[in-house]
């Protein structure tokens, strides 16, 4: 299943366990293939630079760099092409992560944004929560 996942999902499964380190642990597996484009993950970078994340990161032994690289192994590149704003985005923030899954033909757009999940469908991409996404991989959470 290739899938575009959005930043705070990336940074949830990064830092903490639950349902977003179990897809971070699909994508590690194989079972997900892992869809950025270099706008998405240089927001992904800045995020996991920001200082309240240092202690977690601290606690893991990681720098921000090392965390990024680990994962960067597991991202398969998609362009930065833009897209049309749909009218009924409602946060235009969010563009990028549409316009990574449109430009990468994903199977999938994965997230915890009520703005993205309230769309439940983009140009024929399903909007998934994290826990859908597992679902739909036959991995049940709790």
């Amino acid at each position: 299943m290739k899938a575009v996942v959005d930043t705070n999902t990336l940074v949830s499964g990064s830092l903490w366990n639950g349902p977003p380190a179990g897809l971070l642990h699909a994508v590690r597996t194989g079972q997900i293939t892992l869809v950025q484009s270099p706008l998405l993950w240089a927001e992904f970078v800045e995020v996991m630079g920001r200082p309240k994340f240092a202690t977690r990161l601290g606690l893991a032994g990681l720098t921000p760099t090392q965390l990024a690289d680990g994962l960067r192994r597991y991202v398969t590149w998609t362009s930065n092409a833009t897209i049309p704003l749909p009218p009924e985005l409602r946060d235009p923030k969010d563009l990028m992560v549409l316009a990574a899954a449109v430009n990468s033909h994903a199977d999938v757009i994965v997230t915890g944004d009520d703005d993205l999940i309230s769309m439940k469908l983009f140009e024929g991409i399903p909007i998934l929560t994290v826990r859908e996404a597992l679902e739909k991989l036959g991995r049940p959470t709790k």
